[in-house]
C-alpha cells in the first residue's frame, strides 16, 4: 500500500481503533468503508419485491446491451448458368465441372442456413439469459433472502441459456470443420477449370461456356471465404462472451447465496500485470501495515462478501494492475497444539475467503494466501492487504 498517502493511513489507523464491525467484518481503510442503510427501509423495500417474478414471462431480445456481436451477412449462392451440350470432350468436361459447381453452391447454401441458425440460436439465448439476469440483479438490489429458491431457480434458468450459447460455439465450431471441407472442394472446381483451357479440341462455344463458369466458380470462392471469415470471428466473440458471462454467473451466485445484489465480476476490472508481492512475504505486513480489511470470523455464518467485493473493487477502479494479499492471523493462545489447531481454523478461512474472490472474478494471480499467529487476535481473522 505504497501508493495510499499518509492522511490516508491517519485515518486508518483511526478506524483500527474504532472498530467499525459489520457482520464481523470490519474494513480499515475509511475511503473503502461500504455504505450502510438502515434494517427497517431494507425490510420494506424486501417485502414489496417479495414476489417479484425473477425469470420474465416475456423476453425482448432487441437492443439488450451485452450480447454477443455475431455477424449479420447473409451468404448467397451467385447461381450456375445452364448450358448447351457441344458434343466435343471439352464440352462434355464443361458439363462435369458444371456438376460439380453446383455440387459445391448447394454445401455454401447448406452452410448459410446452418450459419444463420447458430447466429439465431446464440443470440435468442443470450438475450433471454440476460434478462434473466436483469431481473435477478433487480430483486437483489432491493434485498431478498439468503438462498431464495426463486432466486436459485432464475441462476439455473441463467444457467442453462448461457449453456445453450456454450452449445451454439460447438456446433460454430463443426460448421467451421464443414467449411473447411468446402473450400478444398471449391479450389479443385476452379483449378480444373483453368486446366480445362489446355484440352486440344474445343470449340469456341466450349471456351465460352467455360470462362462463364470459371467466373461463377471464383464468385463462389470469395463468398465462401467470407463466409469461413466471418465464421471464424463469431466463434471467437462467441467464446469471449462465454467465458465471460460465465464468470459473471459465478459471482452472481454469491450474491443469491448472500441475498444481495454484490456487483460485476472483479475481472473486469483488472489490467496488467499484478503487482509483486512485498519483500519477506505478506505475513510479515501483520502489526506493521494497516490492511485494506479485516475480517473477524466472531460468530457462524459470517457475510463479508458485500463488503469485501466493494473494497476490492474500488481499489481496483483507482489501480487496476493491483494484487491482495491475504493473511490468516490466528490468536496465539494456549499450548502448541491449540495453536496449531486455530491457525488450521483461521487457514480454513483464509480458504474461504481467497475463494469468494476467486469466484467474484479476481484472477488467482492477483491474490495470494498465507498464515501467521498473534498473541493479540482475539478470534481467527483474515487480514486483506493491497500490494
Amino acid at each position: 500500500m505504497g501508493s495510499i498517502k499518509s492522511s490516508v493511513l491517519r485515518n486508518t489507523v483511526t478506524a483500527l481503533a474504532a472498530v467499525m464491525l459489520l457482520n464481523g467484518c470490519s474494513f480499515t481503510e475509511e475511503a473503502l468503508w461500504p455504505s450502510i442503510t438502515g434494517e427497517e427501509a431494507a425490510e420494506e423495500a424486501t417485502t414489496n419485491a417479495a414476489e417479484a417474478p425473477v425469470v420474465p414471462d416475456t423476453v425482448v431480445t432487441d437492443n439488450i446491451s451485452g450480447l454477443p456481436l455475431l455477424g449479420s451477412t447473409i451468404f448467397e449462392s451467385p447461381g450456375v448458368t445452364p448450358g448447351q451440350p457441344t458434343g466435343t470432350h471439352v464440352g462434355k468436361k464443361v458439363e462435369e465441372l458444371r456438376g460439380d459447381l453446383s455440387r459445391l453452391q448447394a454445401r455454401l447454401i447448406h452452410h448459410n442456413n446452418n450459419l444463420q441458425t447458430q447466429r439465431n440460436n446464440a443470440r435468442g439465448s443470450a438475450g433471454t439469459y440476460h434478462s434473466i439476469i436483469a431481473a435477478m440483479n433487480t430483486r437483489l438490489q432491493v434485498g431478498t433472502t439468503p438462498g431464495n429458491p426463486q432466486m436459485v431457480n432464475g441462476w439455473n434458468k441463467a444457467q442453462q441459456e448461457l449453456e445453450a450459447v456454450g452449445a451454439s460455439i460447438t456446433n460454430l465450431n463443426s460448421l467451421s470443420n464443414e467449411a473447411g471441407s468446402t473450400s478444398a472442394l471449391a479450389a479443385f472446381v476452379l483449378d480444373s477449370a483453368k486446366s480445362t483451357y489446355e484440352l486440344r479440341g474445343a470449340l469456341d462455344e466450349d471456351h465460352r461456356q467455360l470462362a462463364v463458369l470459371e467466373d461463377e466458380a471464383n464468385q463462389t470462392v470469395v463468398i465462401l471465404d467470407r463466409l469461413m471469415n466471418e465464421l471464424t470471428e463469431d466463434i471467437a466473440r462467441t467464446q469471449n462472451y462465454f467465458s465471460a458471462e460465465r464468470t459473471n454467473l459465478t459471482a452472481l451466485q454469491v450474491a443469491v447465496d448472500n441475498g444481495e445484489f454484490i456487483g460485476g465480476n472483479l475481472g473486469s476490472r483488472t489490467f496488467g500485470l499484478p503487482v509483486p508481492p512485498p519483500p519477506g512475504g505478506p505475513a510479515g505486513l501483520v502489526g506493521r501495515q494497516p490492511p485494506l480489511a479485516i475480517i473477524r470470523f466472531d460468530q457462524p455464518n459470517v457475510n463479508y462478501e458485500q463488503a469485501l467485493f466493494t473494497a476490492v473493487s474500488r481499489a481496483l477502479d483507482r489501480r487496476p494492475s493491483s494484487a491482495f494479499d491475504l493473511v490468516t492471523v490466528a490468536p496465539a493462545r494456549g499450548n502448541s497444539a491449540q495453536i496449531a489447531l486455530a491457525t488450521s481454523k483461521s487457514r480454513k478461512y483464509g480458504e474461504d475467503v481467497m475463494r469468494s474472490l476467486t469466484k467474484l472474478g479476481l484472477p488467482a494471480s492477483h491474490v495470494s494466501l498465507s498464515s501467521t499467529s498473534n498473541p493479540g487476535a482475539q478470534v481467527p481473522e483474515v487480514h486483506v492487504y493491497l500490494r
